[in-house]
Order: C-alpha cells, then sequence, then structure tokens
C-alpha cells in the first residue's frame, strides 16, 4: 500500500489521549508476561536493563499524573545537570531512574497500573493555551524549544511506545502491533519527519 504522507494529519490532542490510554494498557499487559530474568536483560539503550527502562517509565507517568511530581523530577534534574552536565532531558532521565531504583519489576507493574488511569487524566486535562504557550528547552540531540503540547501528545507517547518494542526485542517477544495503533504512531513519525526534511522520498516499512 502506497500512502502520500502530505495526507497525513497530525495527531490532535484527544487522539493522542486515546492513544496513550492504550499504548499503557498494552505496555502492562506486556510486562505481566515477564520472569525475573527478564528485568535484569540489557536492552539497547545502553545505561538501561528493563527493570531500569521501566523506572524511567514510572517516573514519567508519575509525573503525568502529578504537577507537583512533575516539579521536583524538574528541579533535581537541573541539580544533576549542574553536577554531572548533559542535556536537560537525559538529567530528568537519571533522576526519574536513581529514585525508584528500590523498585523492582513486579512493584513496577502494579504501580504502573494503578497510576495509568491518572496518568491519562493529568494529561488530558491540560487546557489548550497552557499546551500551546509553555515550553522546554530541549540541549541533545536536537537543539530546539519545544512546546509543551508537542511533548504530551508527541514525545511522551513515542517514548513509551519505543520501550514497549526495546522491551519485546530484548526479552525475545514479539510485541503486539495494529495497523490502527501501531501504524498510526509510526505514520506519525513518518509523517513529522517529512516535514522537517521537505525533500522528496521514497520510504519503503517491512515488518
Amino acid at each position: 500500500m502506497t500512502i502520500d504522507v502530505a495526507t497525513i494529519p497530525p495527531l490532535t490532542h484527544g487522539e493522542a489521549m486515546q492513544l496513550l490510554e492504550a499504548e499503557l494498557e498494552r505496555t502492562i499487559a506486556a510486562l505481566r508476561t515477564l520472569g525475573a530474568a527478564d528485568w535484569t536483560t540489557q536492552t539497547d539503550c545502553p545505561d538501561w536493563n528493563v527493570q531500569a527502562m521501566y523506572q524511567h517509565v514510572l517516573g514519567a507517568c508519575e509525573a503525568g499524573a502529578s504537577m507537583r511530581e512533575n516539579v521536583h523530577q524538574l528541579l533535581a534534574a537541573r541539580k544533576h545537570r549542574s553536577a554531572h552536565g548533559g542535556p536537560l532531558e537525559a538529567a530528568i532521565s537519571a533522576v526519574q531512574v536513581r529514585e525508584r531504583a528500590a523498585v523492582g519489576g513486579p512493584d513496577l507493574v502494579a504501580r504502573l497500573a494503578a497510576l495509568a488511569p491518572r496518568t491519562v487524566r493529568g494529561r488530558r486535562r491540560i487546557p489548550a493555551l497552557i499546551r500551546r504557550w509553555a515550553s522546554m528547552k530541549v540541549d541533545g540531540p536536537v537543539h530546539e524549544r519545544w512546546a509543551l503540547g508537542y511533548l504530551i501528545d508527541t514525545i511522551y507517547l513515542r517514548d513509551l511506545w519505543m520501550h514497549r518494542i526495546d522491551t519485546a526485542y530484548a526479552v525475545g517477544r514479539t510485541a503486539e502491533v495494529t495497523s490502527t495503533h501501531d501504524g498510526r504512531i509510526i505514520a506519525n513519525v513518518v509523517a513529522e519527519w517529512a516535514r522537517r526534511h521537505g525533500a522528496p522520498f521514497t520510504l519503503e516499512l517491512t515488518g
């Protein structure tokens, strides 16, 4: 099937939240199948095994569910960056993992399952004006300023999806994928990539 990427619409906030809710459900279902050895399996993310990856995900979801936690992580990340250098977003991830280092696999699953509805509600209810005007400076690997709405609707959704796929590869499982869910997320990635470079291309996706 051939698709003209110019016809792929951006995600709306409502659609992104529906995808987030479904992705959290798929993530939790996949994590419930993991054995003890799976949690210590190295992933393609150099510093993380599966457990550390989901300590990061849990931290991100807790920040999405609570403005107080979100502010705490941002302030702690700035201190981490002052001490260790590097991009702010990497410092946020480091703080999320460090502060949840004692949370093991089964507890990660339980906490994510309990937290997921609050994370979706917390992100869904952020007013459009704040999503449009609040922003975060990104300083690696790209150097841009991202609107809060772009972070919530695009980056955080992709991050959660990507880590589910990362985990499937790491532990040798087949990830659950569908054209309506995963296909929509991938199409959004391709459409944004095309808008950024603006050059003619043909892209063939397999798998």
